[in-house]
């Protein structure tokens, strides 16, 4: 299959990248972000782009794909909701919509988080955004949406944060990941797991369309 990535710069982008470059149902890879990955594959294609809610000039380069990983996104922090919608609600859907229009029946999947609220009416802001945008893309009839929610993640082979301050927590936090697993094996996962469960998900489907950490991980492992 053919997959377009966004946010391959992120933490959990550049592990579903990882995962995708080193799974042979990945036929091809188009990774669009706002800068180079730094990794050079056959199978990769990198489109460097600051427009990410108009996509008319690419329809050529965006048509004939299999599914879509978005995992672009921004923490809320110091945010207003208006400024946070924007960047989470309004990129997120404009992206779906020239997708679906192009490849109808495309196999969307989108990183949301643990805890987003599918009412949309509560108190926390991000929640209630992520919500929001689970919802419009669950409606979009032209695509396969599946939303997964990965609550807390582990980095591996090398992936690294690009917050400093997130960075630094995964670094102290590294000696107790084995201890946090077997205490709380659901509300932790990592970044390769949440790479295989999309490619999973991508080629098989799945009965579920909001995924939670505990789905992520037996679909990354399954029996």
């Amino acid at each position: 299959m053919k997959v377009i990535l966004f946010g391959a710069t992120g933490m959990i982008g550049a592990g579903v990248l990882m995962e995708c470059l080193v799974d042979a149902r990945v036929q091809a890879v188009l990774s669009i972000s706002r800068s180079p990955s730094g990794i050079r594959h056959p199978r990769l294609r990198e489109l460097i782009r600051t427009n990410f809610m108009q996509y008319d000039d690419l329809k050529t380069e965006l048509t004939g794909w299999d599914a879509c990983f978005f995992c672009l996104g921004v923490s809320s922090a110091g945010m207003n909701e208006a400024d946070y919608q924007r960047i989470t609600y309004d990129l997120t859907v404009a992206t779906a919509e020239a997708l679906g229009a192009w490849n109808p029946g495309i196999v969307f999947i989108y990183v949301s988080g643990a805890g987003t609220d599918s009412t949309e009416l509560g108190r926390m802001m991000w929640a209630r955004v992520k919500g929001r945008t689970e919802n419009r893309l669950l409606r979009m009839p032209k695509i396969k949406a599946c939303m997964f929610r990965p609550g807390f993640i582990q980095p591996l082979k090398g992936v690294r944060s690009k917050t400093r301050l997130y960075q630094a927590f995964y670094t102290m936090a590294r000696p107790l990941f084995p201890v946090i697993k077997r205490l709380m094996p659901t509300q932790i996962t990592t970044t390769e797991n949440v790479g295989r469960a999309m490619i999973e998900v991508a080629a098989r489907g799945h009965p579920k369309r909001v995924l939670e950490i505990a789905d992520i991980n037996a679909l990354a492992h399954p029996a």
